[in-house]
């Protein structure tokens, strides 16, 4: 007998919902960003986006892991335009705030997300053109700083080094598609992708950073419409870089891209790609 794939029920996290503006659904997109304790950064993200009116273009939700800092105060996240916060109650990281998102933007029938980082380095302006793209038809639009018109500034050399000879090169192995940018967050998914039960990512076994490069891997070899786009990502020129990945979290990291490369999460690939 062939091994036959078992679709999971969603597993979403708990989660506290605080809806920020009176309506529940503004716009056909939204955007989601996972942030926990990104303080000051957070803060200047958000008014970057609001002098751009961004907060006018999409609705704006935080996916947040349980922040005690003060970034998220529900009084300045609703005068900055945030539509939503969502606070994770249950177990979890990164993965887990990502399905909590997820969830709530099924609920409410958003066309598609646009996901992004909190900690001030990606730009904002380029938020316009995942819209763009997802409206032409592309299901999973990567923003990259590798291609051309993309940029970067400041990157870590050990992380740069890291991206282009290692995690880029192997996840496109799996993908069979040429991604240059693997380890951003920022990108654009259609609802269609989320709710694909092939791919099935409402999954506890999604719990740290293995959802992003999990669907870098498979989107595209579900004949999903995919494409990368250029964007501007900067680090700070002095201090310490703002990342919330640690030495243990690198090497979880390195084993999750094991693990997608022997089929660990079970993806039902077709066999040929549908790529922009």
């Amino acid at each position: 007998m062939k091994n036959r794939k078992i679709i999971t029920p969603r597993q979403v996290p708990e989660y506290n919902t605080y809806e920020l503006l009176p309506d529940r659904k503004r716009t056909k997109y939204c955007i989601g960003i996972p942030v926990i304790n990104e303080g000051a950064r957070l803060k200047n993200q958000l008014a970057r986006m609001r002098a751009l009116g961004i907060d006018k273009l999409t609705d704006i939700l935080i996916f947040d892991g349980g922040s005690n800092d003060g970034s998220t105060d529900r009084d300045f996240l609703e005068s900055i335009g945030v539509k939503a916060l969502l606070v994770k109650t249950g177990p979890g990281q990164q993965g887990a705030q990502f399905r909590m998102g997820f969830d709530y933007l099924l609920k409410y029938d958003y066309r598609g997300v646009i996901t992004m980082d909190g900690n001030d380095k990606d730009s904002v302006d380029n938020i316009p053109d995942f819209i763009r793209e997802m409206e032409k038809g592309y299901d999973f639009v990567q923003g990259s700083r590798f291609i051309r018109g993309g940029r970067h500034e400041n990157t870590p050399i050990i992380r740069l080094l890291a991206i282009r000879l290692v995690h880029a090169p192997w996840i496109s192995l799996i993908a069979r598609y040429r991604w240059t940018d693997t380890t951003s967050a920022y990108r654009g998914i259609r609802r269609r992708v989320l709710e694909d039960r092939r791919l099935d990512i409402f999954r506890g076994i999604f719990s740290t950073y293995e959802l992003l490069y999990y669907m870098s891997a498979y989107v595209p070899r579900l004949g999903f419409v995919v494409k990368e786009i250029p964007v501007a990502r900067k680090y700070p020129e002095e201090g310490k870089t703002p990342t919330k990945i640690k030495f243990e979290d690198k090497v979880k990291l390195l084993w999750g891209l094991v693990k997608i490369s022997v089929g660990f999460y079970g993806c039902v690939p077709i066999p040929r790609s549908r790529v922009g």
